[in-house]
């Protein structure tokens, strides 16, 4: 039996992925402990699941830094704490800059709402993706699970 993980999660909006990650782990169907729920988005909805579940969270508003680094740099820091063994962007809206990425690196997933590659990249932000899948007349649809590294939706699958 594989030994149950510590992961982070971060959120910027309604937490609906959160909410999926809880469940699942309610339900007995993956071995995690999600011990920490981190919201760029002070009223962000996602930080009221986590409080329904027990889970600690905190807010880091991106805005309150006077840059991107000052930002990733607290951020790393906020994360660091857990020690995760699993950081999951869950519907996190910020591009991850090497601060975070370098001491979690291979320990971090993002769960993108469309299927990777066609329907990643800058260009499909937010709900970009769903409109371009819908434009597209598509007969598949789905979400991918993929590494984070260096590159905006690079797909390690």
């Amino acid at each position: 039996m594989n030994p149950v993980r510590k992961a982070t999660v971060l959120i910027s909006g309604t937490g609906s992925n959160l909410q999926a990650l809880i469940d699942a782990v309610d339900a007995g169907r993956l071995d995690l402990d999600i011990v920490h729920v981190i919201s760029n988005v002070a009223d962000a909805p996602g930080l009221q699941r986590a409080e329904r579940a027990g889970i600690r969270s905190s807010i880091l508003e991106h805005g309150r830094f006077g840059d991107r680094a000052d930002f990733d740099a607290a951020l790393a820091l906020l994360m660091a704490a857990d020690e995760p063994d699993l950081v999951i962007l869950a519907g996190f809206m910020r591009i991850i800059g090497d601060a975070v990425l370098e001491p979690f690196a291979g320990r971090m997933i993002n769960l993108h709402p469309a299927l990777l590659p066609k329907y990643g990249g800058k260009g499909f932000y937010g709900d970009r993706v769903h409109e371009a899948v819908l434009e597209a007349r598509d007969s598949e649809t789905g979400c991918t699970v993929h590494l984070v590294d260096d590159q905006y939706d690079h797909v390690r699958i």
